[in-house]
């Protein structure tokens, strides 16, 4: 039976989740700039009450972005570190998937349109559809100023808003959803199942291919010297 870890800094929310003999453990806080403390220890504590060890691990899943630069790097450092020393690949997974994801599981909501707040007054911006439990994206993720956030060309029905970029911007975003939960964060149970879903299409990728999504390039280019 496969045993995989997933784990996720990306927003204010930290947390892990585990499938071990499949059963799904997971542990959630809200602990702005505490991330980078709490992590490991969380990780520790979720192995312990498995009662295994790491070299249990069959592959990590992490949340790749977007999201805060800190908590995905945060997240991306503590993911190589175990892959390479443990030996074993690695499932990126998008934070907005992941807000879509937990909005299927909360609200059962089959279409959703995942808003982080990206400060600079813009949105991380995703639409997702629920496809056999899965939520698969609809067009692209991007970033964009609120007031260009759309439905994807060509779909129809009813959209659920979820993500902090809802709370922030609602009254611009363009799209007008049925419902929406403003305070939603990504947790890692929601990426743990996306990841299950990738783990079973064989999309792992080795330790050293375990890169951000940020969206905004700027955040990760860093600026040229002055002439």
């Amino acid at each position: 039976m496969t045993t995989l870890l997933a784990l996720d800094t990306a927003t204010e929310a930290c947390s892990v989740a585990l499938l071990h003999d499949g059963r799904v453990l997971s542990h959630y806080e809200v602990a702005p700039r505490l991330h980078a403390q709490r992590l490991l220890p969380m990780i520790q504590q979720l192995l312990g009450d498995a009662g295994i060890s790491a070299a249990a691990l069959d592959a990590i899943a992490f949340g790749r972005g977007p999201g805060a630069f800190t908590g995905v790097r945060i997240a991306i450092g503590v993911v190589q570190g175990l892959a390479f020393a443990l030996e074993r690949p690695v499932v990126p997974v998008s934070n907005l998937a992941v807000l879509a994801q937990r909005a299927l599981r909360e609200r059962g909501v089959t279409q959703v349109a995942a808003a982080i707040d990206a400060r600079m007054d813009e949105v991380y911006w995703g639409c997702y559809q629920a496809q056999e439990g899965e939520m698969r994206l609809l067009g692209q993720e991007a970033v964009l100023p609120p007031e260009q956030a759309e439905a994807p060309r060509g779909s129809a029905g009813e959209w659920f808003g979820a993500g902090t970029g809802w709370g922030a911007f609602a009254a611009r975003i363009a799209l007008q959803p049925s419902g929406m939960d403003g305070s939603l964060l990504p947790h890692a149970e929601d990426l743990l199942a996306l990841a299950r879903f990738a783990w079973s299409r064989g999309e792992a990728l080795p330790a050293d291919q375990a890169q951000p999504v940020y969206l905004r390039d700027q955040v990760a280019t860093p600026k040229a010297p002055p002439a």
